[in-house]
């Protein structure tokens, strides 16, 4: 399947989750995956797909939105999603707000009992070399360093 397809199949399967939850606001019967999924988890999933497709302008509103209503609480899980917000800025262009939402996620990721968000946010520090000498950048990176 080509980019637009994938993208035309990603819109129907988001939209579909979202009418899930809008039925079952109104007492319809709810698929069983709604028990653990709610508007946060659909908007980060939404800005995930479009991260995912390298459609930033779709995936940073999404994720940005999302991501205002996720505790830090969850800081695994929140350092996890700042990285595809990281990313879709890097694949739009804007490199400081990425080096910003890559060092946010990187402070939530400290201390956390799970691999997984680094495993995310190096890749991302390797894609940032290339800018090492924006401020935001070099901060980041030497941030990696010490």
């Amino acid at each position: 399947m080509h980019a637009r397809g994938q993208a035309a199949a990603a819109e129907k399967a988001l939209d579909a989750a979202r009418e899930s939850l809008d039925d079952a606001q109104y007492g319809e019967p709810q698929p069983d995956w709604s028990s653990w999924v709610d508007r946060t988890e659909v908007g980060i999933m939404t800005g995930r797909c479009w991260t995912e497709l390298r459609r930033p302008l779709r995936a940073v509103p999404a994720l940005t939105a999302a991501l205002s209503r996720y505790s830090d609480d969850h800081a695994r899980d929140k350092s996890l999603y700042l990285s595809w917000l990281a990313d879709a800025y890097l694949t739009a262009g804007e490199i400081e707000q990425a080096a910003a939402a890559t060092g946010r996620a990187l402070d939530l990721a400290t201390g956390v009992a799970s691999i997984r968000p680094m495993q995310r946010i190096n890749p991302l520090l390797d894609r940032f070399r290339p800018y090492a000498r924006v401020p935001e950048v070099q901060d980041l990176l030497d941030r990696q360093s010490s």
